[in-house]
């Protein structure tokens, strides 16, 4: 039952229709929040999102266009609908391969735009909780662990549980420059001026509604491209291998965090499917294979920049201190994932031949 203290709770979401976004803004919603989106829709596939976000919530969600690099804009967004009881600040630049090609807009899109708005809830909303979608890829590639390689992907040889938040921040690319700036950004600011900030270094998330793309979203890609006949490039060897989380098990994490006593506060967890939700490459692959899914044969190319050989987050700490534990195996989550892209073909169809 949600109380009335509940109902009366107001969230802002930025990336409010991207693919975590939306998902955040949805269970927000059916936790009994109120909820303002804010997204600039530069994105592939957010104007569907934000239709069916509009279409379903009606009276629950406002959406205001607009983008966390403005001034003035963020400005107006907490001076029309602040205070705020809850901020999840997913929007930014997403993926290592246009951080490379574009350096300063990434920096401008995840370094400063964070910064813009933490300065902002600062002033203007400083009772609020504040979530950072963070990355694994602050933590660099991680040679101190002694990547190996198994039968069918790569390992740590030094650590069994994953990555903890004890590992050394390496940025390795500008777009773990750019995140890794923000990640200490709301890390300090939730030291220095006392707020509830809290760090989520996400590792491999996936799920319905990914418009997954070659240069990010490898799982919903795969998926997406073995449905639709299109090729798929594997960029290396194929053994690189990630733990996967499901995305209805991260927004419910988000909720959990928010729930937290309120001296709970500016802390950092690495968050992810954990050691028992690893999948290579080469795994999702043969998974489609079985599913009678995958029609082509992959075609191999170089390594990408900044790509890591392995990233599986030890997740005992958010555990510890929350209770959460991811609930959905990759199995059956690439299998809802799929179902989701055959209802969805027509749209993710146009989507790909615009590309």
């Amino acid at each position: 039952m949600i109380s009335k203290e509940e109902m009366d709770m107001k969230a802002l979401v930025t990336g409010c229709a991207g693919f975590i976004g939306s998902h955040t803004v949805e269970r927000l919603i059916q936790y009994g929040m109120s909820v303002i989106g804010f997204d600039n829709l530069s994105r592939s596939g957010t104007q569907l999102t934000l239709d069916y976000l509009k279409e379903k919530y009606e009276g629950s969600f406002i959406f205001r266009h607009g983008d966390v690099r403005n001034v003035e804009g963020v400005a107006a967004l907490f001076k029309d609908f602040g205070p705020f009881d809850l901020i999840v600040h997913e929007a930014g630049q997403v993926a290592v391969t246009s951080s490379i090609v574009n350096p300063r807009l990434d920096f401008e899109t995840n370094a400063w735009g964070t910064l813009n708005l933490l300065d902002t809830y600062r002033i203007c909303s400083p009772s609020a909780t504040f979530i950072f979608a963070s990355t694994n890829k602050v933590y660099g590639c991680m040679e101190n662990l002694g990547v190996v390689l198994s039968e069918s992907r790569y390992i740590y040889s030094a650590c069994r549980e994953g990555v903890s938040e004890a590992q050394p921040l390496d940025f390795h690319s500008p777009y773990g420059c750019s995140k890794g700036a923000a990640d200490q950004y709301v890390r300090d600011f939730g030291r220095i001026y006392g707020l509830r900030t809290f760090v989520f270094r996400q590792s491999c998330i996936y799920g319905t509604r990914q418009y997954g793309m070659e240069d990010q979203g490898w799982v919903a890609w795969f998926v997406i491209a073995a449905l639709l006949d299109k090729p798929i490039t594997i960029y290396g060897d194929g053994f690189q291998s990630r733990d996967l989380l499901w995305i209805e098990d991260l927004v419910d994490l988000y909720i959990r965090v928010f729930e937290l006593k309120s001296a709970t506060r500016h802390r950092v967890f690495n968050v992810g499917g954990g050691c028992k939700n690893v999948l290579s490459l080469r795994e999702l692959l043969s998974m489609l294979e079985s599913m009678n899914i995958l029609k082509q044969t992959p075609q191999y190319a170089e390594a990408r920049e900044g790509d890591q050989k392995t990233f599986v987050a030890d997740i005992s700490l958010v555990r510890q201190v929350t209770g959460w534990y991811p609930i959905v195996a990759p199995n059956v989550g690439v299998d809802k994932l799929a179902q989701w892209v055959r209802d969805h073909i027509g749209d993710l169809r146009k989507l790909c031949n615009r590309k």
